[in-house]
């Protein structure tokens, strides 16, 4: 079961992915003990976020704190990168198309 936290990150990724994530692939973010989210954003009939166990290429071990600031723009996917903030397990070309999914997010 997913954190009211996390749920809303869901929620919200779903309305971002929309129809077409041009993400081309599955992702999973690791939020630590609030939970993890699956992105599935390989076709434009399958997109959607859901909470669950599935283990996708890549894996993006990131705090809530620091995703909520990456989805406001308060902190950049690179600059977590480097100062250790984000990690990324698998395919990274993959994570850095993540950028216009959350402008999107951002509304």
């Amino acid at each position: 079961m997913a954190s009211p936290q996390v749920q809303q990150i869901i929620d919200q990724m779903g309305t971002a992915i929309g129809d077409n994530s041009g993400l081309g692939g599955t992702l999973k973010f690791d939020f630590g003990g609030p939970g993890s989210v699956y992105v599935d954003g390989k076709s434009s009939r399958t997109a959607s976020a859901m909470a669950t166990a599935k283990a996708p290429t890549p894996q993006i071990s990131v705090s809530l704190e620091d995703f909520e600031k990456m989805v406001k723009g308060e902190l950049d996917g690179t600059s977590a990168f480097m100062q250790g903030k984000l990690r990324v397990a698998g395919d990274m070309g993959l994570a850095m198309k993540l950028g216009p999914v959350l402008q999107k997010a951002r509304g």
